[in-house]
């Protein structure tokens, strides 16, 4: 708990409490993707490839531009952390701006946008099969953007001293390392926020605290992309299982997770590539 407050409220404090919030990014002139026709582009699609990600590690995949990608849940209930990059590494999945976009849980619509330079969707959500579950009586949510990943740096801080290697921030480590070519040192500094694929997290309305619970989800269930450009992901398959009680924890029951990717017989009508932001760079220079 939060220690209670040391000074006392201004006599107008409840008046300031209840000013009413403002959104603050309004996002009526954000392009919105055309749902329709990338559901009607699967039509007829092929599949390319699978990538089974062991429990408790990580894996790679690659998805052109135009292809769609499925993340599967295959034997039980398993959360993932997924970082994107743009094939050549150049551009990585920007949480903090995606969240500011679309909100804390991502579902169907919501895009995976890059980061500064560039801006731009990157992967579009197309179906969400646990998007049911809405928002719970604590505040819970699915595929959520505002937790980091598991890291050996906080278990080390937390445990004062402890030494793990198969959370997620060094399995997307070792399989961003192998599929690149990279050596972990090159590899670390490229791995970033994450999309919590499957996890049910909030806030605690009381002390504020990021929380989890056991995920809803069901052998079965996917969340499935669009890719808008030429991807790498890296998915982890997280330490902490459906993370009902604990993460970095080789006590948890973890279960793969199944990547597969689909070419459709033809682009979406009306898609294309997204073009990177407009912003000319100039920083008022």
């Amino acid at each position: 708990m939060k220690p209670a407050p040391e000074h006392a409220a201004p006599v107008d404090g409840a008046a300031r409490k209840a000013i009413a919030p403002v959104i603050c990014y309004p996002v009526e002139t954000l392009p919105k993707p055309d749902l329709a026709a990338l559901r009607a582009a699967r039509a007829g699609w092929e599949k390319v490839s699978e990538t089974l990600v062991p429990a408790r590690e990580a894996g790679a995949f690659e998805v052109p531009a135009g292809h769609f990608f499925r993340i599967v849940s295959v034997e039980g209930p398993q959360v993932g952390d997924l970082n994107l990059f743009s094939a050549d590494l150049a551009e990585r999945f920007y949480s903090g701006k995606t969240r500011a976009l679309h909100g804390t849980h991502l579902s169907t619509g919501d895009r995976m946008w890059s980061g500064f330079p560039t801006l731009r969707p990157m992967a579009t959500i197309t179906e969400d099969t646990l998007d049911w579950y809405g928002f719970d009586a604590f505040g819970g949510a699915v595929h959520d953007v505002i937790g980091t990943r598991c890291d050996p740096y906080t278990h080390c801080l937390l445990s004062q001293g402890g030494q793990y290697h198969h959370c997620c921030h060094s399995n997307l480590t070792r399989a961003l390392a192998d599929a690149r070519g990279l050596t972990l040192v090159e590899a670390e500094p490229l791995v970033h926020d994450v999309l919590n694929v499957f996890m049910c997290t909030g806030f605690s309305r009381d002390t504020g605290q990021y929380f989890m619970k056991a995920s809803p989800v069901r052998p079965g269930d996917f969340l499935e992309f669009f890719a808008e450009i030429d991807l790498l992901g890296v998915l982890s398959a997280c330490p902490g299982g459906d993370c009902s009680a604990e993460h970095s924890s080789d006590a948890a029951a973890c279960h793969p997770l199944l990547v597969e990717v689909y070419r459709p017989a033809a682009p979406p009508a009306g898609w294309v590539a997204p073009a990177v932001s407009g912003y000319d760079r100039s920083h008022g220079r």
